[in-house]
């Protein structure tokens, strides 16, 4: 049947649904037109909840809705208004009736608070199903039910909590984007609507949340040391400073020194959360290219060519997108590749005083379109490379590329630290530990002081490190085991020729064991 009738929150889901901005900003003007409003429509829609496609009345359809069931979310909308907008009470008895009622509104449940936030939405908070567990989760504050007297009793509660220094939120806005951050590939498509199918037998049906909407866990430096870093904090506080000051980092060190290990928890103590959809990791090697890397062609799947962008400018967009968002790019093993070449024009662009439109250049090969539009890294995408000091197959690094990184040292760390962490959570017998600890101090520093190699070839600790918990009385065998595999082909490979050496060092590891 034609639709008839129409309520507010309806008519603004028209241009608050999954497409693209430039189509919602077409719709909202267009209805402006309609409704002769002559407010511009703004250019950025970030932080507007959107519906999904496929279910975005907030009323059923005829065979469904009650006669009154439009009236009613009319009457809400504008109680709405005069609560927001005037601190009398009645205003707010006034609200709490009209939502109440429009919460009989067959498809209507926690759905209404998108509709009122679209409405002032510095007075009334999200509650889809990621805001309500964020809330509870982060806030310790609990929603029931979904009630007049609860929805409204959780504003002032919230308001109340965003006046706290320590707050995660200090708005509805802010609340919002915190519960959920934008997908870099998805739309938020997130709020619970009505069914539009007939066979629907659940007036409110819950749907299952999502993986990827779910809040995040909050990650510090305090997680870092959790998870087993065994740097000092304030060690690891200085890494995160270099990290948000220079927005490129490199962390170069012997093998075995946990760099990608540590990057990407820097990268989440940044974030402030274990969001893993805003973390890139990527390997350099001798064949990645620029084309890989940000632009170029590449094979379709009707056989032809056509322009693709690569990893670093789907990061770019994502950061671009969510600008109230950190994203962080890993670059294992950076200097296997050839980091100038690969970065092409983005190596000017990386440095933090270049970040503004203003210093936007026009890349090699064309977008998608056949348009050379001008792009420039956005401030909120970090990059964290990772070097092995170790490798002699590779060349020094471009001093072109050195000089829009900050570089990072990382060493072995075998002391306190270490030996508590595979003591008590690796199962490694204490006065074993110990003696481990020296004997591998010592074989670095015979590694340090050969004329031949020096303190970037020593054995870090994550060689004798166990990754699982080992087995009560295991701890010798572990090591052996450790040395012959891990440690012993890598001394192999320092003391090549001089096979008596490396073969001294592996026999002094294992003496008496």
């Amino acid at each position: 049947y034609p639709l008839r009738d129409i309520c507010p929150f309806t008519a603004m889901g028209t241009f608050n649904r999954s497409m693209s901005d430039s189509n919602r900003r077409s719709v909202a003007a267009e209805m402006a037109r309609l409704l002769a409003v002559d407010v511009e429509v703004p250019e950025s829609l970030e932080g507007i909840p959107r519906l999904n496609n496929q279910k975005s009345w907030f009323f059923g359809y005829r065979h469904v809705r009650g006669e009154g069931d439009i009236d009613t979310l009319w009457n809400v909308f504008a109680a709405a208004r005069e609560f927001a907008d005037s601190d009398q009470s009645g205003h707010r008895e006034g609200f709490i009736k009209a939502y109440e009622a429009a919460t009989e509104v067959w498809g209507v449940k926690w759905n209404l608070s998108t509709g009122l936030y679209w409405v002032r939405p510095w007075n009334f908070p999200v509650l889809d199903d990621p805001s309500r567990d964020y809330i509870r989760k982060y806030l310790g504050m609990e929603v029931p039910d979904n009630s007049a007297e609860i929805y409204a009793k959780l504003i002032e509660d919230l308001k109340a909590h965003f006046n706290q220094k320590n707050s995660p939120a200090h708005s509805f806005p802010e609340l919002w984007i915190a519960a959920a951050p934008p997908s870099p590939a998805a739309d938020r498509n997130r709020t619970e609507r009505m069914p539009e199918t007939d066979d629907v037998d659940d007036r409110n049906p819950e749907p299952e949340l999502a993986p990827d909407r779910r809040p995040y866990e909050r990650y510090s430096v305090d997680d870092i040391l959790e998870d087993g870093c065994f740097l000092e904090p304030a060690e690891i506080e200085r890494l995160l400073d270099l990290l948000k000051n220079e927005k490129n980092l490199v962390l170069q060190g012997p093998p075995g020194t946990g760099k990608t290990w540590i990057a990407k928890r820097l990268a989440f103590a940044l974030m402030g959360e274990k969001d893993n959809r805003k973390l890139l990791s990527v390997q350099f090697h001798p064949n990645m290219s620029y084309e890989d890397f940000v632009r170029g062609w590449r094979p379709s799947g009707d056989g032809k060519l056509a322009i693709e962008d690569g990893v670093f400018m789907e990061a770019m967009h994502a950061a671009s997108e969510d600008p109230s968002s950190k994203f962080v790019v890993v670059i294992e093993e950076i200097n296997r590749g050839n980091p100038a070449q690969i970065f092409g024009e983005l190596l000017t662009l990386l440095e933090p005083d270049k970040r503004r439109p203003e210093e936007a250049l026009a890349l090699c090969y064309p977008d998608k379109e056949g348009t050379r539009r001008p792009i420039h890294v956005p401030e909120n995408l970090y990059v964290v490379g990772t070097m092995n000091t170790a490798d002699r197959s590779l060349a020094l690094i471009d001093l072109a590329f050195r000089r829009r990184f900050a570089f990072a040292d990382l060493e072995p760390k075998l002391g306190d630290r270490w030996r508590n962490w595979v003591v008590t959570e690796c199962g490694v017998d204490a006065e074993f530990a110990h003696e481990v600890e020296r004997r591998v101090t010592e074989l670095n520093r015979r590694i340090a002081e050969d004329d031949r190699l020096g303190s970037q070839f020593r054995i870090g600790h994550s060689f004798v490190t166990p990754v699982r918990p080992l087995e009560a009385g295991g701890t010798k065998d572990w090591f052996v085991q450790a040395v012959k595999s891990r440690i012993g082909p890598q001394l192999e490979e320092y003391w090549f020729d001089e096979p008596g050496k490396a073969e001294e060092a592996i026999d002094g590891l294992i003496e008496g064991w």
